[in-house]
């Protein structure tokens, strides 16, 4: 009986062959993404390239707008030509930025150099938006129904993972190699295997439509904007927040804490892994909760971490690893608790409008981002003199874009207690 039973059991679907292909092929993609422009990338162009904090803040804003606006159209083209063929296609494009950016000739910052780097961080974008839209189209079509949001939770999952590990790995290539461009290298041999990997495992789980619809239907975002402004400006307003740090983060660690891209990576890693081990419980906690209440008081978590670190810019008692290190524990976990919940709000709003009014929530996020970014980068590298003259030193203008990070979350916290309303329970009107 017990053998019968142990035959009759469902394999999970993580171990499923054609599932774990997925998985890979997201785990190492992402890696190779957030190892290119958010571990490597920065440190290179400043400290290799000469490059202002703004133009590298500049040179992130044109992936991020770059992967935003083209994620659309690579989602209706992969209907139309087959989604294989734009997994394969994305990390080709990658594998030739990043050769491209080693041999762009070096003018410590000109004009002609930073638009060369926005360029190539364009075509990027464009490679990651070729991917993604693809994966999650393949992953959909690769699993049931029923198991279609656990599949969804297993890429978001190697997503996180992929994050986690990139700063330590690109941190130690680096440290270990002695140049800022070895990780680079690395993140475009990790696009080859993606692409081998695809063009020998992948097979189209679709029959490609020749006459499929590719214009990205903007009357639809349109009409989500006018039924859901307050909720698509509560995404703008928070996300900028979550844009304000992000292409300075390994630049403050190594200016402000004199931390070796290593020792950041790893200061990091505990966390990032954390987040990835506690992602499908916290939705789950989410689910108990509530979705207003769970997204409540993730974004208060979010704020009181964020806040925690902003305050080196004024006090320099929590300038330290360990508060930054202390301030991302509720960080972590107030994500992870309120944006399953938060888009779970949005897909409830109008069951008619579900895909438009998600798409237009995630694209404002993505927009909130873009903002961010440029600002952030802006700040950190034109308050230093600010704070030296308030006699609060450089590290002023390093703390600045958590700040922001601070003001816009907390900005997104008030407007989600106003807008998101626990449902009232009806009474029975006494007899």
């Amino acid at each position: 009986m017990q053998n019968e039973r142990a035959v009759n059991k469902p394999i999970p679907l993580w171990r499923r062959a054609e599932v774990l292909r997925l998985l890979a092929i997201a785990l190492f993609a992402e890696i190779g993404y957030a190892m290119l422009n958010i571990s490597t990338m920065p440190v290179y162009l400043k400290y290799e390239r000469g490059f202002r904090e703004e133009w590298i803040g500049l040179v992130l804003t044109a992936f991020l707008l770059s992967e935003a606006v083209f994620k659309g159209w690579m989602g209706k083209l992969a209907d139309k030509v087959g989604h294989r063929r734009l997994m394969l296609a994305g990390p080709c494009i990658t594998v030739f930025t990043v050769a491209f950016s080693l041999i762009v000739p070096y003018q410590r910052g000109s004009a002609d150099e930073v638009m060369a780097f926005v360029v190539l961080r364009c075509l990027d974008g464009v490679g990651a938006a070729m991917l993604w839209p693809a994966a999650f189209a393949c992953m959909s079509a690769t699993v049931s129904d029923e198991e279609n949001q656990q599949g969804m939770s297993l890429l978001n999952t190697c997503y996180l993972l992929g994050l986690a590990l990139a700063l330590p790995i690109g941190g130690m290539v680096n440290d270990l190699s002695g140049v800022r461009w070895a990780s680079m290298i690395l993140a475009g041999l990790l696009f080859i295997v993606v692409a081998l990997f695809v063009a020998r495992n992948v097979k189209d789980s679709h029959k490609p439509v020749p006459h499929a619809e590719t214009e990205v239907d903007v009357s639809e975002f349109l009409g989500s904007a006018q039924k859901i402004p307050a909720y698509l400006v509560l995404a703008v307003v928070t996300f900028a927040g979550v844009g304000f740090p992000m292409a300075i983060i390994k630049l403050f660690a190594e200016d402000q804490f004199r931390m070796s891209e290593s020792a950041f990576g790893w200061l990091v890693l505990p966390a990032a892994l954390a987040m990835a081990a506690l992602s499908v419980p916290m939705a789950k906690l989410g689910d108990r909760l509530g979705k207003a209440r769970a997204v409540h008081y993730g974004m208060g978590l979010c704020t009181a971490g964020v806040t925690l670190i902003a305050l080196g810019a004024f006090f320099p008692f929590f300038r330290s690893a360990w508060v930054m290190a202390l301030g991302g524990m509720p960080l972590g976990i107030g994500f992870l608790l309120a944006i399953p919940s938060w888009m779970s709000s949005v897909s409830d709003i109008d069951p008619n409008r579900r895909a438009a009014n998600v798409g237009a929530v995630m694209t404002a996020q993505g927009v909130g981002a873009i903002i961010g970014a440029p600002l952030g980068s802006f700040c950190y590298g034109s308050l230093q003199p600010v704070g030296m003259r308030l006699g609060l030193g450089p590290a002023f203008g390093h703390y600045s874009p958590f700040v922001g990070c601070a003001v816009c979350v907390c900005a997104g916290w008030l407007l989600s207690l106003r807008l998101l309303k626990k449902p009232q329970v009806q009474r029975e009107p006494p007899e």
